[in-house]
C-alpha cells in the first residue's frame, strides 16, 4: 500500500487568541443543538454566546464531544446490563376506543338538547 505523506500544518494554523471564524461559530451552533438533546447530567455549563476566541471554541467542542461519547457509553452499558428474553416489563394496558355508529364518533357524555322554541 502506498504511503501518503501529509505535511505538518503551519504554526499560524492554530492561534488560541484569534477571534473565531464563521465556520467555528456554525460548528458551535450545531454542537449546542446536539448538547440540548443530551440528558441534563451530561450538559456543559458553558455559555456559548460568550465564546470569542479559538481556544474557548476548542474547549467547548472538546467538552461537548466528550459528553456525547460518555452518554452513548453509559447507554450501551445500561443496554448490556438488561436481562435478555421476554421477561421484565409488561406492556401497559391500552385504553378502550369509543364505539362508533355509522362512521361517526359517539359522544362520551350525553347532553340534553335545548329546544329553539320560545315560550
Amino acid at each position: 500500500m502506498a504511503v501518503i505523506h501529509v505535511p505538518r500544518p503551519s504554526r499560524k494554523a492554530m492561534n488560541p487568541h484569534r477571534p473565531i471564524s464563521s465556520l467555528l461559530l456554525t460548528q458551535i451552533g450545531h454542537l449546542q443543538h446536539a448538547e440540548r438533546r443530551l440528558p441534563l447530567r451530561y450538559r456543559t455549563k458553558i455559555y456559548t454566546h460568550a465564546i470569542r476566541t479559538e481556544a474557548e471554541a476548542a474547549a467547548y467542542i472538546y467538552e461537548v464531544t466528550e459528553a456525547i461519547h460518555q452518554a452513548h457509553a453509559d447507554a450501551a452499558d445500561r443496554r448490556a446490563a438488561r436481562p435478555k428474553g421476554k421477561g421484565g416489563r409488561k406492556p401497559v394496558a391500552q385504553a378502550r376506543k369509543p364505539k362508533r355508529k355509522g362512521g361517526k364518533k359517539v359522544a362520551t357524555s350525553k347532553k340534553k338538547k335545548r329546544s329553539t322554541k320560545k315560550k
